[in-house]
């Protein structure tokens, strides 16, 4: 049973995109990784657990397969920020997210009210985050 498991994983961690622009923070990447790590004896792995890893396999499956994407669909591709996607991915690549303001403003990365969005953005949700944390008492 532990080889079709074995063969479950590998053939997720094939299917499974990798994004060359989120270096060192891909799930993909990461994804692999760890099947790595759980099944260092290839098919012949010990599994502890096989409930829990089933349930593993079975929920990362869904993701991969946009399982809830299609059950909860969006009416549009984009959010309050009004950035599209390609914007996102934009922003949320390794290479964006270790830019200061000073080299976003020095660069055409994007237009000037774009940036202004996208900073807006991040102080907005730094801030809810600080107050999701005091509010559940783990900050004073």
């Amino acid at each position: 049973m532990a080889a079709s498991r074995y063969r479950r994983f590998l053939k997720l961690c094939e299917e499974w995109p990798v994004d060359e622009t989120k270096r060192g923070r891909d799930l993909g990447a990461y994804l692999r990784q760890r099947v790595a790590q759980a099944f260092r004896e290839g098919e012949n792995t010990q599994i502890a657990e096989p409930e829990a890893c089933d349930q593993m396999y079975e929920s990362l499956a869904r993701l991969h397969s946009n399982y809830y994407k299609h059950k909860y669909p969006r009416p549009r591709d984009t959010s309050f920020s009004g950035l599209s996607v390609e914007e996102y991915k934009l922003i949320l690549s390794t290479a964006f997210q270790q830019l200061s303001f000073g080299d976003l403003e020095s660069r055409e990365f994007l237009p000037s009210e774009q940036i202004e969005t996208w900073w807006c953005h991040r102080y907005c949700m730094s801030t809810l985050n600080l107050f999701l944390l005091q509010y559940s008492g783990k900050l004073g």
